[in-house]
């Protein structure tokens, strides 16, 4: 028996050591499956030898379009100053841009291929975002490859149509500089949406010429000065970035928040304010006033000339928060008699609805947050964006009646929460949100979403500014996560491997490097300070 013992222990151990090594083989296929690309494209065949590039090499297009890309492309390796060790093969570098209708072309939007071989590189999409992002993955293996690109192919589309940033700036602003070089990371990183929050109660950051008070009034302060010069954007600026974002296939979703988070629209125009004492003082519209209606009408009237987006959000968030006086006012309970909305909830919902019919006349679709699923839209007018992280019942009665839903829950995609165990400044919840639980996501929420995948439009990173007041601390917080939410949102989960990600991320931290953008070194997390609050060393703020 005492033999046998023997036998069959050393058996098992044969077994263990031989199922390591076949682990051992099958993470070094993975590996050399994928390349060191940001987001990871859905499928990457190697081949043998390079293709050397550089400022030499020829660079064209098929077509007027193809052609300017392809100049662009040219520009960057000679700007960045790509010398590869073994110098210029002689070839090119040729974008093509199929018709849609050849049958060539059976690519989605957004798809394209990359064909490198020793002779030179072949590109191809059927519409102009799959061959920007044709340029931009190539741009990356030029600049992560010094310009010796590894013969290979690429095929590759996205996950999800929306890939989306959200940054607000009314609790902070920073201005269109730092706006553009993130909408430049954002087309390097192949997302599509930036959602910007430029309304809530600090500060109102957008020029409407016909109030005047928006932004002489409302856009003073911020979230640590009430006090604070007035900053915002003019309408000029606004149409500047919107452009500028357009050429990189970005559509910017603009957000004008309400019933609630209406503070600094109050404030400059009180005869629409929803009344409140205090720190709610001026939080909500008037919910019962027809000049409420027509003010939000007008302003939506310039905003929709300045943003060609098909969706404008609302928010429709929080007003719970803020509408104590709904209670108390003689008028506004009479207007809920006289409606049959039972309550004031009712009277929120009914709000959001009329304002959403008012949308939806002057030809765009609203989102808004997942409150608004019990407000009785209906599915065609509106989108949901899903935050609360522990309503999941949100996003399953949005997806049960029919709404599309963006998904960007609290946790792990708000990128105010820390995302370090020493960090000490930003939100908590149970936890904060690591590099790592940012890239599995949707992966723990995928039983919610079963049969209702077509209904899932994308995610989004969203950064709430309350406790971020300059650039440099923007930074540290949105970077290098912003890389782990592109390809959650791009490279279909078969593709993806966080310990590959982490692998391939010190070229990512490099490229930030280039750009003197302070991050988060998740390698070496105490090597550099964490950026505190304005005005204080720490705030941890639980549950919020």
């Amino acid at each position: 028996m005492a033999d046998s013992s023997v036998a069959c222990g050393t058996v098992i151990r044969i077994k263990k050591n031989v199922l390591i090594v076949l682990l051992l083989v099958l993470f070094a296929e993975a590996a050399s499956s994928q390349v060191s690309l940001f987001p990871s494209p859905a499928g990457y065949d190697s081949g043998k030898g390079v293709f050397n590039v550089n400022e030499n090499t020829v660079f064209d297009g098929t077509d007027a379009y193809a052609a300017k890309l392809a100049s662009d492309l040219q520009e960057r390796v000679k700007a960045e100053n790509i010398r590869p060790a073994g110098g210029a093969d002689a070839g090119e570098v040729r974008l093509t841009l199929t018709a849609a209708g050849a049958k060539s072309a059976k690519m989605e939007k957004d798809a394209y291929t990359i064909h490198i071989f020793p002779g030179g590189v072949r590109m191809e999409a059927s519409s102009e975002s799959g061959l920007f992002y044709a340029k931009e993955t190539l741009l990356q293996l030029i600049r992560f490859h010094g310009g010796a690109l590894p013969v290979c192919r690429i095929e590759d589309s996205p996950r999800y149509e929306w890939r989306g940033f959200m940054l607000d700036e009314s609790r902070h602003f920073f201005g269109r500089e730092k706006v553009k070089q993130y909408l430049d990371i954002m087309a390097s990183l192949r997302m599509n949406v930036f959602h910007w929050h430029l309304t809530d109660e600090p500060g109102w950051r957008i020029e409407i010429k016909r109030y005047p008070e928006l932004t002489s009034v409302g856009a003073r302060g911020n979230y640590h000065d009430p006090d604070a010069p007035a900053a915002f954007y003019t309408q000029e600026e606004i149409r500047e970035i919107v452009a500028y974002a357009a050429e990189r296939h970005i559509m910017v979703v603009p957000e004008f928040d309400m019933p609630g988070h209406a503070t600094a629209v109050c404030r400059a125009y009180p005869e629409i304010s929803g009344g409140g004492e205090g720190r709610w003082r001026h939080f909500t519209f008037h919910p019962c006033r027809d000049e409420t209606y027509d003010f939000i009408g007008h302003v939506l009237d310039e905003i929709v000339a300045l943003f060609p987006s098909p969706y404008i959000h609302l928010g429709g968030d929080e007003v719970h928060y803020g509408n104590r006086s709904w209670f108390d006012d003689a008028g506004i309970q009479q207007f809920i008699k006289e409606k049959d909305l039972k309550n004031e909830t009712g009277l929120e919902h009914y709000f959001i609805r009329r304002v959403a019919d008012t949308v939806a006349s002057k030809g765009r679709t609203v989102i808004g947050w997942d409150e608004i699923v019990d407000a009785g839209l209906s599915p065609s007018k509106a989108v949901v964006m899903w935050w609360r992280h522990d309503r999941k019942d949100q996003l399953v009665k949005a997806l049960e009646q029919g709404f599309r839903v963006i998904m960007t829950p609290r946790r792990p995609l708000y990128g105010d929460f820390v995302q370090y165990g020493s960090h000490r400044t930003g939100r908590f919840w149970n936890g904060y949100n690591t590099l790592e639980d940012i890239y599995r996501f949707p992966e723990p929420v995928a039983h919610l979403m079963k049969d209702f995948e077509d209904r899932i439009m994308g995610l989004q990173m969203s950064v709430w500014t309350e406790r971020i007041g300059d650039g440099k601390r923007l930074d540290y917080m949105v970077f290098p996560r912003l890389a782990a939410v592109a390809e959650a949102a791009w490279t279909p989960a078969r593709s993806k491997e966080c310990s590959l990600f982490m692998q391939k991320l010190p070229l990512f931290l490099e490229y930030l490097d280039s750009l003197n953008i302070y991050y988060f070194n998740p390698f070496s997390p105490d090597a550099r300070p964490e950026p505190g609050e304005p005005g204080k060393k720490e705030d941890i703020l639980q549950n919020g």
